[in-house]
């Protein structure tokens, strides 16, 4: 190998050298003008499951970057902001963690925060044919049916559908939806309304109840007829028969009837 060759190899490996440290600095330069969180978000995500009604803890979340197309209007940037509030809906790993999906903790059980603001929780105290064979757990949606005997047919009883689409807030003391296997419980706390909550405790004294599992798709309810025709159904009593009032006439053979406001005279034979 003679001189000139060891001279071109060397110029070579010197060109070589430069042109990546000239293409290492174009990139970097390009990357500093664009700005490292410019398209990037930071975003709070589950670094593990996190079952329906449990408080969020440090080491259940993380921060991940993510493009901005991609991340939800109500997501979080900081794990702070979420640590403490309750899961109102399970997550699984590397979900977001959301908003809509989180409630404050204000104290008190962690049940109290899974209701929501216009509506109550009620128990109800059931068996394992009520609590539809254990098969009931959190997060659940069923109908509640009341059985009561109809009054002066003995052994007669009506049954009807009095609730819809409720939510199953807990069973016995219990809240969590990671379980799968049925249980049987003594009681179980659904959430209504006010309205809801006072059917309920009547249909209670009056007689029995069932419980009716749905399927989670099933939202649909049946429609319930307007003010003026609920009023309509109540059976009103009778009004009373007018008096009749019968007067003789004094001019000897004719009779004067009178029904309300209707005077009526007949003849009759004397």
């Amino acid at each position: 190998m003679n001189s000139r060759t060891l001279v071109l190899i060397g110029l070579s490996v010197v060109l070589g050298l430069g042109a990546a440290f000239l293409a290492n600095n174009w990139l970097n330069a390009r990357l500093n003008a664009a700005g490292p969180d410019d398209n990037m978000l930071n975003v709070v995500v589950a670094t593990v499951e996190i079952p329906f009604g449990q408080m969020v803890e440090a080491q259940q979340v993380t921060l991940v970057q993510m493009p901005k197309g991609t991340v939800p209007d109500d997501a979080f940037d900081s794990t702070d902001k979420v640590v403490g509030k309750i899961a109102t809906f399970a997550m699984l790993r590397g979900d977001i963690v959301r908003g809509a999906r989180l409630a404050e903790h204000l104290g008190g059980s962690t049940l109290a925060s899974l209701i929501e603001s216009d509506k109550r929780a009620i128990s109800v105290r059931v068996d394992d044919v009520v609590g539809v064979g254990g098969f009931l757990l959190p997060g659940n949606r069923v109908d509640v049916l009341a059985t009561k005997k109809v009054n002066g047919s003995g052994n007669t009883a009506k049954s009807e559908t009095i609730l819809e689409d409720l939510r199953v807030l807990a069973v016995d003391q219990t809240a969590s939806t990671d379980k799968t296997q049925p249980v049987v419980v003594r009681a179980v706390t659904l959430e209504m309304t006010s309205e809801e909550a006072e059917i309920l405790v009547k249909a209670q004294l009056e007689g029995k109840l069932q419980l009716a599992l749905r399927n989670p798709l099933d939202n649909q309810k049946k429609p319930l007829p307007p003010v003026e025709e609920a009023v309509a159904m109540v059976e009103t009593p009778a009004p009373a028969p007018k008096p009749v009032v019968r007067r003789r006439s004094s001019g000897g053979g004719g009779v004067t009837i009178i029904r309300g406001i209707e005077v009526q005279a007949a003849k009759v034979q004397l």
